[in-house]
């Protein structure tokens, strides 16, 4: 279940797992292209990597990956499986898929703004 929204100042809502990601500076990036592999399923590092690159189009630099997956696993958004070998998968938490909605959902409202006035001060589409 997730949570209902509450409200800034301005009406503006702002979700309780919105500013999770936030912190993150410049690991934002990755950690939302990791957060969003491990929404179809639990990955080790080598297939994160290679799903990220066939969504997304971006290679992650090991030390970006690993760096990412320590920050993403103490705030509590993956958490390790797991593994009958030496390769150490990890999934998304019930947390880590609230965080991830509230980002994306935040990160669509930026485009579709964005988009909005491309198309009405520049023609594109």
């Amino acid at each position: 279940m997730v949570p209902v929204p509450r409200r800034k100042t301005g009406g503006e809502p702002e979700p309780d797992h919105a500013k999770a990601l936030a912190g993150f500076g410049r690991y934002a990036g990755p950690a939302t292209l990791i957060l969003a592999s491990l929404a179809d399923g639990g990955k080790h590092g080598y297939a994160l990597t290679k799903d990220i690159e066939s969504f997304a189009g971006v290679r992650l630099a090991p030390g970006t990956l690993y760096e990412a997956l320590a920050r993403l696993q103490t705030q509590g958004l993956i958490e390790p499986v797991e593994s009958q070998d030496r390769r150490r998968p990890y999934r998304l938490t019930a947390v880590g898929a609230v965080t991830l909605q509230a980002h994306l959902d935040a990160q669509r409202r930026v485009a579709d703004i964005g988009l909005r006035r491309l198309a009405g001060n520049w023609g594109l589409t």
